[in-house]
């Protein structure tokens, strides 16, 4: 049976025949499980309760049915539980990754969707707990035990989830605060507009990265770093984003002009480094491992590219220099 995009019958047999030693593979059938049924929808608090409420729901059901010997069913339930928490984590990422662009087009902090957004980013561990919590009363019986000492455990532990909804709301604020020192601001009606495809854009980012290898926080490039070197940043260009947007940045035939002068008048330097890092999966464009198959780039070349780009940067009238360009 499917609900929420989840097959509960694979899940619920999965974990009623598990043993112990198959720990490491119920998190991981766990976590692909989540992910993919919030790939299939766009990322709001009530569809990630629903795809947490179905994924607890069909752990829980298969592990009162587990007749394994002596099985350890809070080891079963934590093992569901860290699966659930890999998704999310990633789920988190791509928040990070959609607010970053628009912080980058001027979308002020105090704007009202952008506040609702970076609220519920804040409370993504609370809704984990909560529903997780929630869900498992259902369960009853022997896994209510169970159940409420892993709650416990990774409350005093803390989660992946939380733990990088925390970094990337600093991270967001002082991008937030740059940007405003730097005097960039989208107008109303301009912001407006951004903020109606957060969802979408949220979504279209975790379905990239599901597409590849899965994010680990210690595999993403850093979010902030000092220009490369043009030079070198030249060839990065060559190799990994010409066949896109042309030898010199002007457009080609899957992408548009990177190089416009009144394209880089309006963008900052780090909106530059965060789209190479994140894409643009709303344009069709990878994110920093799909420029050359099987070749991610490394965060020295994104910084190089990055280099280059403000290299072909103009003066244009009415756009603020910072202190580093005057």
């Amino acid at each position: 049976m499917f609900k929420s995009g989840i097959d509960q019958d694979a899940l619920v047999e999965m974990f009623a025949k598990a043993s112990a030693q198959q720990g490491e593979a119920l998190r991981k059938a766990v976590s692909e499980a989540t992910l993919k049924a919030m790939q299939g929808r766009e990322l709001t608090v009530a569809n990630i309760r629903g795809v947490l409420k179905t994924v607890t729901q069909a752990a829980s059901s298969g592990a009162a049915k587990n007749m394994v010997p002596a099985v350890d069913a809070e080891a079963l339930l934590e093992k569901a539980f860290a699966g659930m928490d890999a998704a999310l984590l990633q789920a988190v990422q791509a928040q990070r990754a959609a607010l970053q662009q628009f912080v980058s087009q001027g979308v002020e902090i105090n704007n009202k969707q952008m506040k609702s957004a970076l609220a519920n980013l804040e409370k993504m561990e609370d809704v984990f707990f909560s529903t997780v919590s929630k869900a498992a009363e259902g369960a009853g019986g022997t896994l209510k035990g169970p159940w409420e000492q892993v709650l416990e455990t990774m409350k005093v532990k803390g989660t992946g989830t939380g733990a990088q909804a925390k970094t990337s709301l600093e991270a967001l604020m002082s991008q937030a605060q740059a940007a405003l020192r730097e005097g960039r601001s989208s107008g109303l009606r301009s912001a407006q507009a951004l903020m109606d495809s957060y969802a979408a854009l949220v979504s279209g980012v975790l379905d990239t990265w599901g597409k590849a290898p899965p994010v680990r926080a210690a595999d993403l490039p850093p979010y902030a770093a000092a220009a490369g070197d043009a030079s070198r940043g030249k060839a990065v260009y060559a190799a990994a984003c010409a066949g896109c947007h042309g030898p010199e940045g002007k457009g080609g035939p899957k992408g548009g002009a990177v190089t416009d002068a009144s394209y880089l008048a309006l963008v900052s330097d780090q909106y530059l480094r965060t789209t190479v890092i994140a894409g643009r999966t709303d344009l069709g464009m990878p994110d920093w491992r799909g420029y050359s198959p099987g070749q991610p780039l490394t965060a020295q070349q994104i910084s190089d590219v990055v280099a280059w780009l403000i290299a072909q940067r103009r003066p244009v009238p009415g756009r603020p220099v910072s202190a580093k360009e005057g």
